[in-house]
């Protein structure tokens, strides 16, 4: 007998209440903590083992939204991108050290491009650190891969200030036609296979791109009416703020170089940390004098719980550790090849690792 059918009479069946999902600006938070990780070390182990706690909890914690759908997709173009990485250093003869894997043929270039040659010899060394730093930039792709595949974007707008709420419309779309163009292709070759075609070869490629443009199209103009029906970008206040938006395009430019600096250890001191509070204050003081501007309303806002509190603290945790790790011992977070630690891992990259797995603990607690 069901819960319905024990139900007393006029009384209606009792239903499990569902748990919300987590906030999306959490996981941007445990997301970019786990980026800044990846980007203060260059030793493959801790790479990979970054790299794993990524998919291992992308894979434990997404639902089956398109956007979650669409992670495969950022695992492929990493890969890609540490294969012509390492394309990069065979066609261009970088120099590298260690032993001859192949020999190839000198190919020399004109006189107004001095210092370059295409081929020559592929060292050992040279390919194992090419291969490094495309495996480094592939993670960081991965890193905001995972953000866009846990974080609902249409949630996370919702949460921007009213300042930023058209340019966080056009960035939610933006980062919603990755997700839209796998589903499209999915539905197209379903669709195909279904009607008996072959979906392999340059023909059938040929048929699938029509159709996928087509779906993408509708679903520009769905979105478009959609917006158009609810008044989106009808101004309530004519005119605006040139000093506002001189402090926003400031902050802006100060986010940018400070993260980098923050990425980036051969930066200087002052790139980093300092130059992202110094744009946050700017950020923080020109958001409030825009957002005064902007009328717009909430409906049931998403509430940050101690849930998020801690996945959003187990990133910052995971990118402190490596980055207090790697100041103290940098030969064995940024070792070259051939060196003695270039394969070996750093304990505290095992507590880095614990630190960015708290999330499948908060889902598994729910």
């Amino acid at each position: 007998m069901t819960t319905a059918e024990r139900a007393p009479a006029g009384s209606a069946p009792r239903v499990p209440p569902v748990r919300a999902a987590l906030h999306p600006l959490a996981w941007w938070a445990w997301a970019l903590g786990l980026a800044v990780a990846v980007g203060r070390t260059t030793n493959p182990l801790v790479l990979g083992l970054l790299l794993a706690v990524v998919v291992l909890v992308v894979v434990g914690c997404r639902d089956d939204s398109p956007w979650a759908r669409a992670f495969g997709g950022y695992l492929v173009l990493g890969a890609v991108i540490v294969v012509m990485r390492m394309g990069f250093y065979v066609l261009f003869g970088l120099d590298g050290a260690g032993p001859v894997l192949l020999e190839l043929p000198s190919v020399s270039l004109p006189g107004w491009v001095r210092g370059m040659e295409l081929l020559g010899p592929v060292h050992l060394y040279g390919l194992l650190d090419a291969a490094v730093g495309g495996l480094r930039l592939a993670a960081l792709v991965v890193c905001f891969g995972a953000a866009n595949a846990l974080a609902n974007p249409k949630r996370a707008l919702r949460c921007l200030p009213a300042s930023l709420h058209h340019l966080g419309t056009a960035v939610v779309v933006a980062v919603t036609v990755t997700p839209q163009l796998v589903s499209a292709v999915a539905r197209v070759r379903r669709a195909q296979r279904l009607r008996g075609l072959d979906g392999r070869g340059l023909r059938a490629a040929g048929a699938l791109l029509v159709p996928v443009l087509q779906d993408a199209l509708d679903h520009a103009l769905e979105l478009a009416a959609s917006m158009d029906s609810r008044g989106y970008a009808r101004a309530t206040r004519p005119g605006g703020d040139r000093h506002v938006g001189a402090a926003l395009l400031l902050a802006l430019v100060a986010a940018v170089l400070g993260t980098y600096g923050l990425l980036d250890a051969t930066s200087p001191a002052w790139m980093g940390v300092p130059l992202l509070l110094a744009g946050g204050v700017v950020a923080v003081a020109a958001s409030i004098a825009a957002g005064r501007r902007v009328r717009r309303t909430r409906y049931r806002p998403d509430p940050w719980r101690a849930r998020e509190s801690v996945v959003a603290a187990a990133g910052a945790l995971t990118a402190l550790v490596v980055a207090l790790a790697a100041a103290a011992d940098p030969a064995s977070w940024s070792p070259h090849a051939g060196t003695a630690q270039f394969l070996a891992l750093p304990p505290a990259a095992v507590a880095a690792a614990v630190c960015g797995l708290v999330p499948l603990l908060v889902r598994r607690s729910r």
